[in-house]
């Protein structure tokens, strides 16, 4: 893929790290090494490969963004998730390990963590929190929301175009949660 950017742009300058797939939601002792192997891999191995072919052109150019999309999961680590939760929390180590390395190269590298977003991804999760199998989209959670509404996708695109922008050349190393405080503050505060 870094190949095929490089023979149509003379470089790359940025990158979002934005791949991801849900556990089955099952408890460790009923998770099969399948589903671990497969989380881990899409959610920490595949961003190290990329990276470990990307870094080289940003080198090169002097400068460059890395955005990794992440989780609130990887905060509360709740039950049922620990493939999820383990593969999210080893690509966490690896942006916070590559922003300390590449910080004399002028690579910025952080991370944007959302909560419940109103997505495909974030639909079937709503289904399987809710048992509410005939949910098309989060709207019906909209009350219950942070500032009354669920997360949209822009509200992510917003937190990782300013981890890119100028107002942010100073920030490396930082992870921000997109979830309306929901899980950090409790509802009344």
């Amino acid at each position: 893929m870094v190949k095929d950017v490089l023979s149509v742009h003379s470089g790359i300058d940025i990158a979002i790290l934005n791949g991801g797939i849900a556990s089955k939601g099952r408890s460790v002792a009923d998770t099969e090494p399948e589903e671990l192997w497969q989380l881990v891999a899409t959610h920490a191995l595949g961003p190290h490969q990329l990276c470990r072919a990307l870094i080289p052109s940003m080198r090169t150019r002097g400068r460059g963004d890395i955005v990794f999309i992440s989780s609130v999961a990887t905060s509360g680590m709740s039950a049922n998730g620990a493939p999820y939760n383990m593969g999210k929390a080893a690509m966490e180590a690896l942006a916070l390990t590559l922003a300390k390395e590449e910080r004399p190269n002028n690579i910025r590298v952080n991370i944007v963590a959302p909560g419940l977003v109103e997505t495909d991804m974030g639909v079937r999760l709503a289904r399987a929190i809710t048992g509410r199998r005939e949910m098309d989209d989060l709207r019906s959670m909209d009350e219950a929301a942070p500032f009354g509404r669920v997360c949209q996708p822009e509200d992510i695109a917003n937190a990782v175009l300013w981890f890119c922008s100028p107002a942010a050349s100073y920030i490396t190393g930082q992870r921000i949660q997109v979830d309306g405080g929901g899980s950090s503050l409790r509802v009344g505060q």
